[in-house]
């Protein structure tokens, strides 16, 4: 909250009020008094420091794999165990000067290289073939990096080997969920709460999709449609992040708020991609599919969710979240129907969930909840139109309808709003 775009419009408000009389100098000195210090960001300097190491660091890399070959097989190791010691060194001596970026940034460089120490030995040594495993180790050390320096950057090398541990073990066993994974990025998440930061909490949230979109499209139980996978995967993680921002404890809510903005815009993407999958623009599904379980449940739990959240804050527009994600749900088991005849009732839903997502944005002033309801809505509307299949008469004329629908539905709020929340 106390950055720095926020300051300065803080001072800038205490200076117009101090010169308004609106409050007296003694007590916008109080508030100015009361404010914590700001981190230092990153300036020009530091920047220019970090292309140098870059740059020095990318020399020293080209000069050694020009010599490779030539180098014995106890330098090579020495070099890059020499390269994390280094790295570590540099690391700990900026966060004594409190250069912290630089810091960070030296903990995730020793966690690549700690990677390529991985990736040395087994092409030495001729380990066993377990490329999985490689990125299970790797994955460790940098968690292992980022638990004992609250390194960002160690943190986003031990995620990214994580999810390349869980795609190839996906990948290898299509028809069992890869649950391990879950228990990782659960300690991430940890890690994102302990340290009560942003960047963490985006790095965790972006982590969890590519786990569940490789077990969407490869979980193949009776030809369970991927898009209705991945609608219940957004619906949990829409709901468990209203949820978790629902608790007092303002690390729970950072973490919460940042998880229910993917959330949303996962939510938007999936009614997005039932409507061009249902189609013959992307042909997917070629029967009536019995849909896993643990999905169903997944998605019924991020209803739940949103609605204890709506319960705890009694906030309305998480009611509509909680709406706007049961709709989404609702739509893809409508869908199958027979190859000539167009889901109607489908596409009224998904155009229904989106307006409650924009709705529930604006109710509880939440702006990436609002970009992301307007985006699905844009996307629905854009695959209704150019889809393949069906009459493109017919398609308008219930675009036209929706929009009459809208248009007397906008009336009518206006008339029951109180002309201040309008």
């Amino acid at each position: 909250m106390f950055d720095k775009t926020y300051r300065q419009r803080l001072e800038a408000d205490l200076a117009q009020w101090e010169a308004d009389g609106v409050i007296a100098p003694a007590a916008a000195g109080a508030i100015r008094n009361a404010l914590p210090p700001l981190s230092p960001g990153i300036n020009i300097s530091v920047v220019v420091g970090i292309v140098g190491g870059l740059l020095i660091a990318a020399a020293f890399l080209a000069f050694v794999a020009a010599h490779w070959m030539e180098i014995a097989r106890l330098a090579r190791f020495a070099i890059l165990l020499a390269g994390m010691v280094v790295a570590g060194g540099l690391g700990a001596w900026f966060a004594t000067t409190r250069r912290l970026v630089l810091a960070d940034l030296c903990a995730g460089i020793g966690a690549l290289i700690f990677g390529s120490g991985i990736a040395l030995v087994g092409q030495m040594y001729h380990l066993g073939d377990d490329f999985a495993g490689g990125m299970l180790l790797w994955a460790i050390g940098a968690f292992a990096a980022a638990a004992l320096t609250s390194s960002r950057g160690a943190l986003a090398v031990g995620l990214a080997a994580a999810c390349i541990w869980s795609c190839t073990r996906v990948y290898d066993a299509p028809d069992n969920l890869h649950l391990p994974f879950v228990a990782v990025w659960l300690i991430a998440a940890l890690l994102a709460f302990v340290w009560n930061s942003r960047v963490a909490a985006h790095l965790v949230a972006v982590a969890v999709l590519p786990w569940w979109v490789a077990t969407s499209v490869r979980f193949d139980i009776a030809g369970a449609q991927p898009s209705f996978v991945l609608a219940n995967g957004a619906a949990l993680l829409f709901g468990a992040g209203l949820a978790i921002a629902a608790s007092p404890s303002p690390r729970a809510r950072l973490l919460g708020g940042v998880l229910s903005i993917y959330g949303a815009l996962s939510l938007a993407m999936v009614a997005f991609l039932e409507v061009i999958t249902v189609d013959d623009l992307i042909r997917l599904r070629t029967a009536v599919p019995a849909q896993p379980l643990w999905a169903i449940l997944c998605g019924i739990a991020g209803v739940l969710l949103a609605l204890a959240s709506a319960g705890i804050t009694k906030r309305p527009g998480e009611i509509l979240a909680a709406c706007a994600i049961g709709l989404v749900l609702v739509a893809a088991p409508i869908w199958p129907a027979s190859a000539a005849d167009e889901s109607w009732f489908a596409y009224a839903a998904l155009l229904c969930a989106m307006l409650c997502l924009v709705v529930s944005g604006v109710l509880d002033d939440v702006r990436p909840r609002i970009v992301a309801g307007w985006l699905g809505i844009a996307g629905v509307i854009g695959g209704i139109t150019w889809a393949v299949k069906g009459s493109l008469l017919r398609r308008s004329a219930f675009l036209a309808a929706a929009g009459i629908i809208a248009v007397v539905f906008a009336s009518a709020l206006n008339r029951m709003l109180p002309r201040a929340e309008r």
